[in-house]
């Protein structure tokens, strides 16, 4: 066991001398397996040529971008969009029990958390395009599957496959930045590409909303069955393989350099295919469990997540019955923290590159992922700051753009901590893949989980009382927690054997 790992209390409460032989034995191997590693980057290191992803074109990098960030918006997408459906779901197929009726809509989540665990490490082996493409034709099939599901149990089992293909783009985004753009220049281009799983969930009960009224909740998943053909049409021939390893790999097998290309499957005669998928499919589980970087941001970003899906939950009840709106009309209000976004990923982008660059510069142009945590505390101040004005705004009765204002600070201060804590495991872990599916199992848990309960929290405390609570955790875990990774950030880096 490394020195950064979890608290005993959190990992094994009693370990046998058998285990420590067993842990013993499975540290060689993974460090091991890490010098193999090293040892094919060596081999193939090629940062200086022309086809390398970080030297292409700003064109080429830039399509790249725009296709990942139409792929992530249209996968979350699908996640919210049938929250206005729910009680013409639940009329069509007799579902008398809320909890089914609310399951139709959150097993897409459950399934979020899951399908990263496995894609993101086969694009480790098999390379990004043909996981991405590959995972948006699934999606689109499995959506006209919920289009004509017969019953209830057929619509949350294509729900659940469809949120299993969907998750592929959403973990990917970031792996793809990450392979185009180094340090001093991938912030802005993350914040495109990772603001679809925030902007796809606040825009998916507007569509749905409209969409609902005017055609039936079918015609939900048949949208996102064409958007996903469409962007499908746009991605096939823009989408450029960004894996540096795997284009390594096929240029030695084109111009005949075999000895170097047999070098990298036959670099130790025990490392067969299947050990390594085995390596990659459970480095994802081994990044969580065994490293306190990872699994303290990943903890955090969740927190934040949940949050957001706890506000989706209330909005419905509050301009419907405070502001009497109806239901497409009330779906605008998701638009608040969807414009919060928006402002806080233009604006987010181009302050966490001047920021980096600048305290890059003043350490003698060498970069530190903690140079990305000033814009983090900056989100962990306006997060509560959000809550607090949707909360006791609407618990007033104000005009209805004040809560709305509220949940737009909030999604800035969210967006404002998504982006630096993205940034910081990719600039710190050398999967960048595998890390991403790490934060994302944990945030879609949340995800899943927070709506089961966000309804009896707000009917029991109030809108104002159950804001206050978000309020006062994101107070006590969000503003401390960038200042103690700030102090400490690097010391647990070093530590780890998991780290750049």
């Amino acid at each position: 066991m490394t020195s950064e790992t979890l608290p005993d209390t959190l990992a094994s409460p009693t370990v046998t001398s058998a285990e420590d032989h067993k842990n013993e034995k499975h540290d060689k191997n993974d460090e091991k397996d890490q010098e193999i590693e090293e040892r094919i980057k060596d081999l193939i290191a090629w940062e200086d040529d022309p086809a390398h992803p970080r030297n292409w074109s700003k064109g080429k990098k830039w399509a790249t971008v725009a296709v990942v960030s139409l792929y992530t918006f249209v996968s979350p997408l699908a996640s919210s969009t049938m929250a206005p459906a729910l009680s013409d779901v639940a009329h069509h197929f007799h579902i008398g029990n809320p909890t089914i009726v609310a399951l139709t809509l959150s097993i897409y989540l459950l399934a979020y958390a899951f399908g990263p665990l496995v894609l993101a490490p086969l694009s480790e082996i098999y390379g990004r395009t043909i996981v991405y493409h590959m995972s948006i034709l699934t999606f689109l099939c499995f959506n006209i599957g919920c289009a004509f599901a017969p019953n209830t149990a057929a619509l949350i089992i294509f729900r659940f496959l469809a949120g299993l293909s969907g998750s592929s783009p959403v973990v990917l985004c970031a792996s793809s930045v990450s392979d185009m753009f180094n340090e001093r220049e991938r912030a802005f281009a993350m914040a495109v590409a990772t603001m679809g799983p925030l902007i796809g969930p606040v825009a998916g009960p507007v569509i749905g909303g409209f969409l609902t009224q005017a055609a039936g909740y079918r015609w939900i998943f048949l949208l996102l069955a064409i958007l996903s053909g469409a962007s499908m049409a746009i991605g096939i021939p823009l989408l450029h393989e960004t894996y540096a390893p795997l284009l390594a790999y096929r240029r030695m097998l084109a111009t005949g350099d075999l000895e170097k290309a047999a070098a990298i499957s036959t670099m130790d005669p025990n490392r067969s295919s299947t050990r390594v998928m085995w390596i990659s499919l459970s480095r994802p589980i081994m990044l969580l469990t065994r490293s306190l970087i990872c699994f303290s941001l990943s903890l955090y970003m969740a927190l934040i997540y949940g949050f957001l899906y706890l506000l989706f939950t209330a909005f419905p009840d509050l301009f419907s019955e405070t502001y009497g709106w109806g239901p497409g009309v009330a779906g605008l209000a998701y638009l608040g923290p969807g414009i919060g976004f928006l402002i806080a990923t233009g604006s987010g982008g181009i302050l966490n590159n001047k920021i980096y660059i600048k305290l890059s510069d003043k350490n003698g142009g060498v970069g530190k992922p903690e140079y990305r945590i000033p814009l983090m505390i900056l989100g962990a101040c306006l997060s509560p700051i959000g809550l607090f004005w949707y909360g006791w705004s609407a618990h007033a009765r104000l005009h209805w753009i004040m809560p709305i204002i509220g949940a737009g600070i909030f999604g800035a201060g969210m967006m404002y901590t998504f982006l630096p804590s993205q940034l910081y495991l990719v600039d710190s872990f050398t999967y960048a893949a595998s890390v991403i599916a790490a934060a994302a199992f944990i945030r879609s848990l949340f995800g899943f989980i927070f709506p089961l309960f966000g309804e009896q929290l707000f009917a029991s405390l109030g809108v104002g009382g159950a804001s206050s609570l978000l309020a006062g955790l994101a107070i006590v875990v969000g503003l401390p927690f960038p200042i103690w990774l700030w102090f400490y950030g690097e010391r647990m880096r070093a530590r780890g054997k998991l780290t750049k």
